[in-house]
């Protein structure tokens, strides 16, 4: 014979209302990745086409000189990738734990707020590399236009 499993309504009930905010912000993490994604094949695409410059070619060799920022931007755009996908992985785990500690009837607030403060410190951290490269790509004119 198998014990039963006792499910605590109340605290999955708790669980799935605070489990709102958090679901939103995996979304918000979401678009901010595919924003992150576009930027850095655009970066990654304008330093392809300078580097099949010919040193030869007098008139654009020129624009080589914009490959050293844009490398910059490429490894701040990547850095902000990583933390934003932690901070997501943050919150799916955040999510996951809570739901499962519900699930057996303990309180999932402590270890929430922990793993929410982790994630959004990862999320922050993503902010401050995209806004580095925002402010980069807006420091210098871009040569191609």
């Amino acid at each position: 014979m198998r014990p039963e499993l006792s499910v605590d309504a109340a605290q999955l009930s708790t669980m799935i209302s605070h489990a709102v905010a958090p679901a939103f912000l995996l979304n918000a993490i979401a678009a901010l990745v595919t924003i992150l994604v576009g930027r850095m094949a655009r970066v990654t695409d304008r330093i392809r086409s300078l580097n099949q410059i010919s040193d030869d070619d007098i008139s654009r060799v020129w624009l080589k000189a914009d490959i050293a920022r844009l490398k910059r931007r490429e490894a701040l755009l990547h850095n902000a990738l990583h933390l934003a996908v932690f901070g997501g992985i943050g919150v799916t785990v955040l999510l996951l734990m809570g739901f499962l500690v519900a699930f057996l009837g303990y309180r999932h607030e402590p270890g929430a707020a922990v793993l929410f403060i982790v994630a959004l410190c990862f999320l922050l951290g993503s902010f401050v590399r995209f806004l580095q490269d925002v402010r980069l790509s807006m420091s210098e004119p871009d040569h191609h236009h």
